[in-house]
């Protein structure tokens, strides 16, 4: 199962978002927080904190691989790697 901490309104997790879409795989998105930081989630905030120890988005969570990662061109190139 693919998670991914986004912020709408945040060009680097649109970019994502669009990226992954465009490839058909399902994922869980989660709304941490606004693009500005203002936290909207506690829980979720919380666990992105926890699973990735920053508060940075885009963050990506592959459970069935045990990897987790931030910086979108990363989170983009990893399913056309891992999931083609």
């Amino acid at each position: 199962m693919l998670e991914l901490y986004q912020a709408e309104g945040c060009g680097y997790s649109a970019k994502v978002r669009e990226a992954e879409i465009g490839q058909g795989l399902s994922y869980i998105i989660h709304n941490p927080r606004s693009a500005a930081g203002e936290t909207r989630n506690e829980q979720t905030h919380n666990q992105l904190r926890t699973l990735g120890g920053d508060d940075q988005i885009p963050f990506l969570v592959d459970h069935q691989r045990g990897v987790t990662m931030y910086e979108s061109d990363d989170i983009v190139a990893y399913p056309e790697e891992h999931y083609p």
